[in-house]
């Protein structure tokens, strides 16, 4: 009875699994997310502001140096003299202007959210008073780079900001919503016993540190579409690495003889299950996948 209704869950839930797999993705040339690098910026004392990257290249994606011609002035309104500011700025580094800038006085801050320089300086601009603030060099450290420039006593100080409180609160979140329902699908096999659930939980634990942490610095390296590719094989290899050690240790954390077949099985519908529900519970919770 048990083996027959384990065996009809994993065949639901692996249909399921494969229709969100195959779900239609219109792939194009420039799709996708690209890397981006966020500045905040603290102790403003509240003047008209402007900010922007100055590059070690002279063009990064579709932004590049004004090429001396009038005709290629983009029509910047009444923001033109802050154009021709920034065009006319002379970096002691021979770094770039290439003409993306961004009001942040209100927002307290910047992104540059498609083709960042790689090697870059924050450049802000004060048009009330035709001053400066340079940073030193910077280099975008992740997929997505987050600097904090402090502008305490009018010089310019940097720092990293990964948000790693943010980071480490999604990953809890997904261990527990992993665990509660993996130990709900032993219960529907039968593993009531104390030591099979304490095992399952340390198991899990381990499994999914591991994979959070390769997915977690594929993301950075490479970029969520990468991180998507090698999340399915890594997801396989944590249902093998948990089904051996399953096989390995519950017959010996309780008495009564359990077939590895139906080890096995738990392991594969317990992983389909997480994977499946934690897909959607990532359409109401995105903050925390």
């Amino acid at each position: 009875m048990v083996k027959k209704m384990g065996r009809r869950l994993v065949t639901a839930l692996m249909c399921v699994m494969l229709l969100v797999c195959l779900l239609p993705v219109t792939a194009r040339a420039d799709t996708g997310p690209k890397p981006s690098v966020e500045i905040t910026i603290e102790n403003m004392d509240g003047r008209v502001c402007y900010g922007t990257l100055l590059s070690e290249t002279e063009s990064t994606g579709p932004a590049s140096v004004w090429d001396g011609r009038e005709e290629s002035i983009q029509d910047y309104g009444d923001n033109h003299s802050v154009w021709q500011a920034f065009a006319e700025y002379k970096d002691a580094d021979g770094f770039f202007f290439l003409q993306q800038y961004w009001r942040c006085d209100g927002t307290k801050g910047f992104t540059w959210g498609y083709h960042p320089p790689q090697t870059f300086k924050i450049l802000l601009y004060y048009p009330e008073t035709g001053e400066f603030v340079s940073s030193g060099v910077l280099e975008r450290y992740a997929f997505d780079s987050y600097y904090t420039a402090n502008l305490a006593d009018g010089a310019m100080t940097v720092r990293r900001s990964f948000n790693y409180t943010a980071q480490i609160v999604g990953l809890v979140g997904r261990m527990v919503i992993t665990i509660l329902i993996e130990l709900g699908v032993a219960l529907l096999f039968s593993f009531r016993e104390k030591k099979l659930l304490g095992l399952i939980t340390v198991v899990n634990v381990v499994t999914q540190l591991a994979l959070n942490a390769a997915l977690f610095a594929i993301y950075n390296a490479e970029g969520p579409w990468v991180a998507l590719i090698f999340y399915i094989p890594l997801e396989l290899l944590v249902i093998i690495v948990e089904a051996v050690v399953y096989c390995l240790t519950f017959r010996r954390a309780t008495e009564r003889m359990i077939s590895v077949g139906k080890i096995v099985l738990y392991a594969l519908a317990a992983n389909v299950a997480s994977f499946v529900i934690g897909w959607v519970i990532a359409r109401f919770v995105p903050f925390l996948f």
